[in-house]
């Protein structure tokens, strides 16, 4: 696993970032495709159908966007994750710590979303913030309940797919020397 500072082997041409909700996953893989140059698909939109129902071409419409020589998404949803992991060559973990960094952005985004009351994807809100206390599912109540997910996860992404460079960032600062010092090098060198 490499840090913000080790430099890239080859230029990145499918590229995940995985980390708890709320951590920036979004933002981050959007950065990262302008560097590339490839298409961004944010996973959720395709997930997400009205409802809040998964929809059921979600499989069949990643399977799809994989299959192009370059792309950036975030590496998400179970039924996924195997099939993103085949076809990546890099990997972002963004492992922030959780209660000084990620749990205040994951409170402050969905209060300003529900509050605005933004459409996420395919007519979806969130839901009242009441709900955070009687909805297991709330997004805060998951992201808490995840918080550790990706400690277990990484060590079987490095064993199982050993073509993925895994990439270890711990704070803003590191996302932001790790795009100057080694994306973007492996990019134009």
């Amino acid at each position: 696993m490499r840090s913000y500072c080790d430099p890239l082997p080859r230029r990145p041409k499918r590229v995940l970032v995985a980390g708890v909700s709320g951590a920036g996953k979004t933002t981050l893989a959007s950065r990262i495709a302008e560097i590339i140059g490839g298409p961004h698909l944010e996973i959720d939109a395709i997930f997400h159908g009205p409802g809040w129902m998964p929809r059921a071409e979600f499989l069949a419409d990643l399977r799809s966007f994989v299959s192009a020589d370059a792309w950036t998404t975030e590496w998400q949803y179970d039924a996924a994750r195997p099939l993103l992991a085949e076809r990546a060559d890099l990997l972002v973990w963004l492992d922030f710590p959780f209660v000084r960094v990620t749990l205040p952005r994951v409170v402050k985004r969905t209060v300003r979303r529900r509050l605005r009351r933004e459409e996420l994807w395919n007519g979806n809100f969130e839901a009242p913030l009441r709900t955070f206390f009687t909805d297991r599912e709330h997004i805060v109540r998951w992201a808490i309940r995840t918080r550790r997910k990706y400690t277990a996860l990484m060590p079987q992404v490095v064993s199982e797919y050993r073509h993925i460079v895994v990439v270890r960032l711990r704070s803003r600062r590191e996302v932001e020397e790790w795009l100057r010092r080694s994306l973007v090098p492996a990019v134009t060198g």
